[in-house]
C-alpha cells in the first residue's frame, strides 16, 4: 500500500502547529490529508453534512461543524483547505446532474468566502481544489504540453472548472492568498485507480479507444506533499499578502493512455491486449466520455519551478508502490 509520509505539515509555520479548516474531509483525498495533518499536530476542523461521522473517522482527534454557519466569526482559522464537489464521473449530464457538480463546487466554495469575510481574524491561505478539465480537451496527436497558463475552452468540464476556481478567487479581496490546485487522476488504493485496474486484473485490459489521448495523473502522496509546500511557503511570506495563483497538480511523467495501461499491466502481471471502443463508451456516457477518450498533456510548471521535488515522478514507481 501506499506509504504516506509523516512531518508534512510540522514545519508551517515553524516550531508552532496551525488552525486548519478542512471542506470534503471524508472523501479519498480528505482522509489522507486530515492524517497527515493530526500526525504532525496540527489543530483541525472539519466541514462535513454528517459530523458526528466524520468526528468518529478520525477518532475524536477533530472537531466538526455541518456548516460554515456553526463557525464562529472568532474562531482562529490559519489555513482552509477546499475539497469538496460531488461525483463528476457517473451519471451522464443532464442538466440536473450539470446544476448539482456546479453547486456542490461553487456554492460550497462561496460560503468559506462568506465566513472569511465576516470572521475576525482572516486566514492567510485558501487551497482550493480544481482539476485538469480546466483545459478542455487536447486534440490526439497534438503533444503540446499545457502548462498554468494555457487557455480553458468553452465545455462544460472547463467552464465547470472555471467557475469553481473563480469563486475562490473572491477570497483574495479578504487579503487571503487563493491557490487553486489543478488535479490529474489522483493514484492511490481509493479514487479512480480501483476501478481503471479491474480490467487488467481481469485479463481484459487495453487502451481506451485509440489509447492516443494523453493521461495526467499524480500519486496520492505527492498530491499531499504538494499541498504541505504550498502551506510551508505561505507561511514563510506571512498574513496579508492576497493573491491568486494556480497550480497542475500532475507528475512530471504524461503518458498516452495505452502506455499507462501496459505499465499497470506489467506491475500486475497481467495481459494488456483488449482494446475497448470509443463508440459504446459515448453512447453509454454522452459528453462524459471525454473524460476517459480525451486528454490534456498537462505539466506541473510551476511547482518544478518553486523547487517541488515529486517522490513518485514515474508510472512504474507510483504504481509499484501503491500495489506492493
Amino acid at each position: 500500500m501506499e506509504n504516506l509520509q509523516t512531518n508534512l505539515f510540522s514545519r508551517v509555520p515553524k516550531g508552532a502547529s496551525e488552525n486548519f479548516l478542512i471542506n470534503g474531509a471524508t472523501g479519498f483525498i480528505g482522509q489522507k490529508l486530515v492524517l497527515a495533518l493530526l500526525a504532525d499536530g496540527q489543530r483541525v476542523t472539519v466541514l462535513s453534512r454528517d459530523a458526528k461521522r466524520a468526528t468518529a473517522l478520525f477518532d475524536g482527534g477533530v472537531a466538526s461543524i455541518t456548516s460554515m454557519a456553526d463557525l464562529p466569526a472568532n474562531q482562529a482559522i490559519d489555513i482552509i483547505i477546499n475539497l469538496a464537489g460531488a461525483r463528476i464521473l457517473g451519471w451522464r449530464w443532464s442538466a440536473a446532474r450539470r446544476q448539482v457538480l456546479l453547486q456542490s463546487r461553487v456554492a460550497t466554495t462561496q460560503s468559506l468566502v462568506e465566513w472569511i469575510a465576516r470572521a475576525e481574524k482572516k486566514p492567510h491561505l485558501l487551497l482550493s481544489a480544481s482539476a485538469i478539465g480546466y483545459f478542455g480537451i487536447q486534440a490526439q496527436g497534438d503533444n503540446t504540453e499545457l502548462g498554468e497558463d494555457s487557455p480553458p475552452q468553452p465545455i462544460f468540464m472547463s467552464t465547470l472548472c472555471q467557475e469553481w476556481e473563480a469563486s475562490a478567487h473572491q477570497a483574495a479581496s479578504f487579503g487571503v492568498a487563493v491557490k487553486c490546485m489543478r488535479f490529474g487522476v489522483v493514484l492511490g488504493q481509493q479514487g479512480a485507480l480501483p476501478m481503471m485496474l479491474l480490467p487488467i486484473k481481469l485479463g481484459l485490459g487495453g487502451p481506451l479507444g485509440s489509447g492516443a489521448q494523453w493521461q495526467s495523473w499524480i500519486h496520492i502522496d505527492d498530491l499531499i506533499r504538494g499541498m504541505a509546500f504550498l502551506c510551508e511557503r505561505s507561511a514563510e511570506s506571512g498574513s496579508g499578502h492576497a493573491s491568486v495563483d494556480a497550480y497542475n497538480f500532475t507528475a512530471p511523467e504524461c503518458l498516452p493512455q495505452k502506455q499507462f495501461s501496459q505499465i499497470a499491466a506489467g506491475v500486475l502481471h497481467r495481459p494488456c491486449f483488449m482494446p475497448t471502443p470509443a463508440l459504446p463508451m459515448r453512447i453509454a456516457l454522452g459528453e462524459q466520455a471525454d473524460l476517459l477518450l480525451e486528454g490534456q498533456r498537462v505539466v506541473p510548471k510551476r511547482l518544478l519551478e518553486l523547487g517541488f521535488k515529486f517522490t513518485f515522478p514515474d508510472l512504474q514507481s507510483a504504481l509499484e508502490n501503491i500495489l506492493k
